[in-house]
């Protein structure tokens, strides 16, 4: 599994584990100083196979054993529920999306000291500011940031440029370049508009987020039917509605869409960049020009990542995952952690570059060491090349650059909880789907999202 979807089926997941409240016991891992256990939920084969050759290292250095256990998505919940009321929770969890994090946080299962000595003894200065703020609550860090994947709007460079348009960084420039674009055989614009996928969310909150759209303000109150809201609506309902191509559309057909050379502008995750490049046999290119030249959209592709609407400053989605070590964990977990964000970095990293962004960006001796490696490592699944070779330097600074930009409603106003409900509940997407559906307007679809929000953010009470 990959994409923006892979990413959002996890934190969906995670918004049922608020029933651990209660069922713990709050010991933790505990386990024997010659051990640890790990959970990572990266568990495809060739990913916990990497992983384990990074323990195997950390075995042959400290002496300690690691217990490897990949565990699949849609058995994370059941898993963490069962092994937190047995008091036999792992000691290091991997790849947990910022939602995630705020869950254990809630709970109190995590090891906040040893989240902070990990990026103490790192060096603060060698990860990407943004990454840090994102994963700590006030002055406390929650954990450790290892990699992220951006979202990012896709254009077609060569459309653009024939037509004179601006590359698409403000609402008034996407939608002027949908509008000019858009014709029989071309849609200005793809997005996801089905109602019962994360990915409907996040790609319309990279819109909101540029407008000053925030799901809550800082003291927890529901905003998502202010005014710089419903002009996001407004937008992402005119590009749907009148831009883009009819019937129900999500990852995959977005995809495909723009693939077929069928859309001039997608908003999509960085993983779509290996499967641009024709380097994924199951999500190839199938535009006219690509049977002669694979690369084609590659080479004729640019990406925003920041965009700006008119009363908001520049901003972006993107998912940021990390390291946790849980609460009673054994002492050699912070080490692992440590371990894992330094000697086994690259090779992390590297499982998939075009959605694995360094957010620690390099060393104190060498600060790019990261960054400049991340480049030259090879993606792909079927067919492996560094995106380098593909795409200019100016799409790669964008992409890896991209998490000092960051910025995710609820997490930052402490209220990671609503968003991994909301993530399970969806009323943002049902809400997107009643409004291109013809059902709502901007203004009552923001209204309805607003009191589905608020009916969840209730039941917390």
């Amino acid at each position: 599994m990959r994409s923006a979807l892979r990413i959002g089926a996890a934190v969906t997941a995670f918004a049922a584990a608020a029933a651990l409240t209660g069922c713990t016991s709050g010991d933790g891992g505990g386990g024997d100083a010659d051990s640890i256990t790990v959970w990572t939920l990266e568990n495809l084969p060739d990913r916990l196979e990497a992983q384990e050759e990074i323990a195997a290292a950390f075995t042959e250095s400290t002496g300690v054993e690691v217990e490897l256990v990949g565990v699949a998505e849609d058995q994370y919940v059941q898993l963490l529920t069962s092994s937190a009321a047995a008091g036999e929770l792992p000691d290091v969890v991997g790849a947990l999306p910022l939602s995630g994090v705020r869950t254990l946080q809630v709970n109190e299962l995590l090891d906040t000291e040893a989240a902070a000595t990990v990026v103490e003894n790192l060096g603060e200065g060698t990860f990407s500011e943004r990454s840090l703020e994102l994963t700590r609550d006030g002055e406390e860090q929650l954990a450790v940031p290892s990699d992220a994947w951006a979202q990012l709007l896709v254009y077609r460079t060569d459309l653009f440029e024939a037509a004179g348009l601006n590359p698409p960084e403000t609402y008034d420039d996407i939608l002027a370049a949908a509008e000019a674009l858009d014709s029989d055989d071309v849609a200005g614009f793809t997005g996801a508009t089905v109602p019962n996928d994360p990915f409907t969310q996040q790609t319309f909150e990279h819109l909101a987020l540029g407008n000053g759209c925030e799901m809550v303000d800082d003291a927890g109150e529901i905003t998502i039917d202010s005014p710089e809201c419903v002009t996001a609506f407004e937008l992402y309902n005119d590009l749907i509605t009148q831009y883009s191509v009819q019937g129900a559309q999500d990852v995959d057909t977005t995809r495909a869409t723009y693939f077929a050379g069928e859309a001039a502008m997608i908003i999509w995750s960085s993983f779509l960049l290996d499967e641009l490049a024709g380097l994924r046999d199951d999500a190839l290119p199938t535009c006219p020009e690509c049977t002669d030249d694979p690369g084609f959209l590659a080479a004729n592709s640019g990406v925003v990542t920041s965009i700006q609407g008119p009363d908001g400053e520049p901003a972006q989605f993107g998912e940021v995952v990390s390291w946790v070590v849980t609460q009673g964990a054994a002492g050699p977990a912070t080490d692992f952690v440590e371990f894992m964000m330094s000697d086994g970095y690259e090779q992390w990293i590297g499982f998939a570059p075009e959605g694995k962004v360094p957010t620690r960006q390099g060393t104190d001796e060498n600060p790019t060491e990261y960054i400049d490696a991340w480049e030259t490592l090879p993606a792909g699944v079927d067919t492996k090349a560094p995106l380098a070779d593909y795409f200019s330097p100016e799409a790669l600074e964008a992409v890896r650059t991209s998490p000092d930009t960051f910025s995710r409603w609820a997490i930052t106003q402490g209220q990671g909880e609503l968003l991994g409900a909301a993530l399970g509940e969806l009323p943002v997407p049902q809400a997107i789907s009643a409004m291109t559906g013809g059902e709502l307007d901007p203004e009552g679809a923001a209204q309805r999202a607003a009191e589905d929000l608020q009916a969840i953010q209730d039941s917390f009470e």
